[in-house]
């Protein structure tokens, strides 16, 4: 079967989440990766636990797919590996800070004058350029930045940080999986690679569409808990059951609600939708007070004879055992593989995506990769380590 990028070679020099969440999406769809690691430690979320084998969970579940060299890219042999490797590459991706490859010699410039046609993509907190660029930070100082983590939580509450790294995979990783297909194709048509600067920062603000543009039109500051999908309506609210479960209730459209209203047999309620904000609170308080009186079972049974966009609200030991996770093959357990594996979110037709290949041992393919670049004498046992 022929995948999408099966001719595209990665070097991939990130570690932990960013950038190792973007080249997995490449080596699903048949990229080779080959994650380059410091030798004796290689990346940090190795070490984490729960283990899959030698490896936390997940490292091995990031890093599925790809391919493992050691090189120390401090010494003038591993810079010598490492610039032979470049010649053979398309895509690197890093995500050390500013001038941390200038230092080492290995910058974009130097590369790119050695294979012209390599795209470089450099993930980062704050992009290349501005005052803030060489600043240390993680998901949770982006998003402050972003203003978004300001509207995280409920009104009159101090800010909550989210369960998912927003600035980390969705500003940084799903940006750069982006950017480096835009970079792929402009060079099928000009031949030519590029350089690909990603901020984490600018791609959590770039999150911001339902909120930010009603600020830039009219400069009235959104409220934490008064936003319309989060805290404002009664309608697009989280309720908890008689047995301190929850259901999540999406009824925005009139069509939505007026059904919600006939589930919980209150059709005195179905003009009060777009109620303003004091009405919206007590409707809260009569609303949870009827959820209450009945089981997530139930409710989730009462529900299913309504469209009202009204889910359970599910834990992980729910979630993958859900039918719609199943027959989406979100959670897959693949033959020879270590631990179930997250599935696919990308379905294509024609060239899907596959996962066949566990997540590399630290240095698991050094002779492979070294007798391909020629490096044949330094092979024998206990030479491989000495130049890497």
């Amino acid at each position: 079967m022929i995948s999408p990028l099966q001719s595209i070679r990665v070097l991939d020099l990130s570690r932990l989440l960013p950038g190792p969440y973007c080249t997995m999406f490449l080596a699903d769809f048949g990229a080779e990766v080959i994650k380059i690691e410091e030798p004796n430690l290689g990346d940090y979320a190795r070490l984490g636990e729960p283990k899959l084998d030698t490896d936390s969970a997940i490292f091995s579940s990031l890093n599925r797919n790809k391919k493992s060299i050691t090189i120390d890219l401090k010494s003038e042999k591993g810079k010598e590996i490492f610039l032979e490797l470049v010649k053979t590459a398309d895509v690197l991706v890093e995500s050390f800070r500013p001038g941390v490859m200038e230092r080492l010699g290995l910058g974009y410039e130097t590369l790119k004058a050695l294979n012209p046609k390599l795209i470089y993509c450099a993930i980062t907190g704050y992009g290349q350029t501005g005052p803030y660029a060489k600043l240390p930070g993680h998901d949770l100082n982006y998003i402050s930045y972003a203003g978004l983590l300001d509207l995280q939580g409920e009104r009159n509450r101090k800010p909550v940080a989210p369960s998912v790294q927003i600035a980390d995979i969705g500003g940084g990783s799903l940006m750069a999986v982006t950017g480096i297909l835009l970079a792929i194709q402009a060079r099928n048509i000009n031949g030519n690679g590029q350089f690909v600067d990603i901020s984490m920062l600018d791609g959590a603000v770039s999150w911001l569409q339902t909120t930010l543009p009603n600020y830039l039109t009219d400069n009235q500051l959104p409220t934490r808990g008064e936003l319309p999908l989060s805290g404002e309506k009664a309608c697009y609210e989280v309720y908890e059951t008689q047995d301190h479960r929850y259901i999540a209730v999406g009824a925005l459209e009139y069509k939505f609600w007026k059904e919600f209203c006939k589930a919980i047999k209150r059709d005195d309620l179905i003009d009060s939708l777009d109620a303003p904000q004091n009405i919206q609170d007590e409707l809260k308080i009569e609303i949870g007070n009827i959820i209450k009186k009945k089981t997530l079972d139930e409710w989730t049974e009462i529900f299913n004879h309504y469209e009202a966009c009204v889910s359970p609200v599910l834990t992980f030991q729910d979630m993958v055992n859900h039918p719609q996770i199943i027959n989406r093959e979100m959670i897959q357990e693949i033959p020879g593989m270590i631990g179930k594996q997250i599935g696919i979110p990308i379905k294509l037709s024609d060239t899907p995506g596959s996962i066949y290949k566990n997540a590399p041992k630290l240095g698991e393919n050094n002779q492979e990769i070294l007798e391909e670049l020629g490096i044949r004498e330094k092979k024998e046992k206990g030479k491989i380590e000495e130049v890497i």
